[in-house]
């Protein structure tokens, strides 16, 4: 439990300090936003599908750079 609430503060540092982090939260934010809108939409097309599926990848991605950058700092602090 003490990990999360570190990780949480350590997220809210890189969000105030580290505008590269911000950046991709701020994308994430918005991806997470129009997945959900396609998601919401009472009929999905196959082309609503593959713009789905092409967002949630991207959205991993973006998610994978700021572990990235968390990992940097949790390195970086230790040492």
């Amino acid at each position: 439990m003490e990990n999360h609430t570190q990780d949480e503060d350590l997220k809210a540092h890189l969000l105030k300090g580290n505008e590269q982090f911000r950046t991709l939260a701020e994308q994430h934010a918005q991806l997470k936003k129009q997945i959900e809108e396609i998601e919401s939409k009472p009929h999905v097309t196959g082309a609503d599908e593959l713009e789905e599926h092409r967002l949630k990848k991207l959205k991993l991605h973006i998610k994978d750079q700021m572990n990235e950058i968390l990992s940097q700092y949790r390195h970086a602090s230790v040492s």
